[in-house]
């Protein structure tokens, strides 16, 4: 049995990988296709981000999908469902952007790229529009995002995190553990079936990828954008291993809600 220290001691480095290569942005990890993650890489890091303040949210918020409520969505994985609960009360514009791209068919047929289960169970990771190349290796994906056809560039949406008893939202601003505070009062946490973007260092990086806590994760509160929950089919989650993928993903409740 983990002692609480070794507990805190284990969260620490995994929160340390999260961070440093886990999300969005990691480092090629495959020399056959490292100038291809390295460019990804490099757009990642360097192509215009929307940038958001609290009197700017307003206009960003116009211009991308945005839900107004909730919505279900159902990804299938190894023949099984899992039903998510996508929650744009307190995630609008994180929330519609993953509907949005469930129903364009993005996620179809994409790999679980990253699945962490030792020391302990921690995210599985996946929605790198790259894996959609049967051919393309699983070491090589983590660098991709959705690239919108009608302007050929890369969509980024702003970190959003939403404060206990505030009406709106945070953009574009870690209120996490990075911003020094241990225990955010967030609306949205990272417990166990927590949905959340994947995202690089930049707040405003995150585009497709996404993740599911495998156990509660309250170290990454604040940092990351929690956008939903995992309603039924978690013992699904529990079972997906590195290069598992989506078969489907469709949008079964609250379309109407999409904007």
């Amino acid at each position: 049995m983990l002692t609480r220290s070794k507990v805190w001691l284990t969260n620490v480095i995994l929160a340390i990988a999260f961070c440093g290569w886990l999300l969005g942005g990691c480092t090629p990890t495959s020399s056959t296709n490292a100038s291809q993650s390295s460019s990804s890489s490099d757009n990642l890091a360097t192509q215009a981000k929307p940038v958001l303040t609290n009197t700017s949210s307003k206009e960003m918020f116009d211009k991308l999908p945005h839900l107004e409520g909730l919505a279900k969505v159902e990804l299938v994985v190894n023949g099984s469902p899992i039903i998510i609960e996508v929650n744009g009360n307190d995630a609008p514009i994180t929330a519609g952007n993953f509907v949005d791209l469930v129903e364009k068919g993005v996620y179809d047929g994409l790999v679980f790229h990253r699945v962490i289960k030792s020391p302990q169970p921690f995210v599985a990771q996946g929605g790198d529009p790259q894996g959609k190349d049967p051919n393309f290796p699983v070491s090589g994906l983590g660098t991709g995002g959705f690239i919108d056809p009608e302007t050929g560039q890369r969509r980024f949406i702003p970190l959003e995190i939403k404060l206990d008893g505030e009406d709106a939202p945070v953009y574009s601003k870690a209120l996490g553990r990075s911003a020094g505070l241990s225990a955010p009062p967030v609306t949205l946490k990272h417990d166990r079936g927590a949905i959340a973007m994947a995202r690089s260092q930049a707040p405003d990086s995150a585009s497709s990828q996404f993740y599911i806590a495998l156990a509660d994760l309250e170290f990454l509160d604040g940092d990351y954008a929690v956008f939903g929950t995992v309603l039924s089919g978690m013992d699904v989650v529990d079972g997906i291993e590195q290069g598992d993928r989506i078969e489907s993903a469709k949008v079964i409740e609250g379309a109407e809600n999409l904007k």
